[in-house]
């Protein structure tokens, strides 16, 4: 009897040997998949993790912009310090800190987020707000958001003067919510 039970024993740790082999090939697979596909993850879905935070985002053009994240869309961001939202074109931001270290996977965003920077401008020009437009060399235009149109924006300065802005030279817009 003392042979069955050393050789199950026998087995036993062979099993054993066996699943811990197989678990680290798991881990190990998993981790390789993770850093491979996170390649795959956008600015964008880690910003939506991150929604409700204080953040400081360096902007082309601006520099830093502090405060918190109130919304995300797939290319753009609002952060409001006070009275104070900034309107933020993704592709503009250098650095973030304060995020997440989670992701907010696009297939899980509302109807809502999913819309553009363009859609986002669309509203601060119903408003009728004037802003602050502040453009990725760095110039600043006082100006109000009146048209938006596939490639550009349409602005009036105070004095009433007709502007075109090419959206891609857009980093921020700073107005009074």
């Amino acid at each position: 009897m003392s042979d069955d039970a050393d050789l199950f024993e026998f087995f036993d740790d062979l099993e054993a040997e066996a699943e811990a082999l197989a678990h680290r090939e798991r881990v190990g697979d998993l981790a390789d998949r993770g850093h491979s596909e996170y390649h795959e993850v956008p600015l964008a879905a880690r910003l939506m993790a991150s929604t409700g935070q204080e953040l400081a985002i360096e902007v082309l053009g601006i520099g830093p912009v502090q405060g918190e994240l109130v919304r995300v869309g797939p290319d753009w961001c609002a952060v409001q310090r006070g009275a104070v939202r900034w309107i933020i074109a993704l592709d503009a931001v250098t650095v973030v800190r304060g995020a997440s270290a989670r992701a907010v996977p696009q297939v899980a965003w509302g109807p809502v987020d999913r819309l553009g920077l363009r859609s986002a401008l669309r509203r601060l020009a119903d408003s009728g707000q004037a802003c602050t437009i502040h453009l990725r060399d760095g110039a600043r235009i006082e100006a109000g958001v009146r048209r938006v149109g596939a490639d550009f924006v349409e602005v009036a300065t105070p004095s009433g003067e007709p502007m075109l802005l090419a959206s891609r030279h857009l980093a921020a817009l700073r107005h009074d919510s």
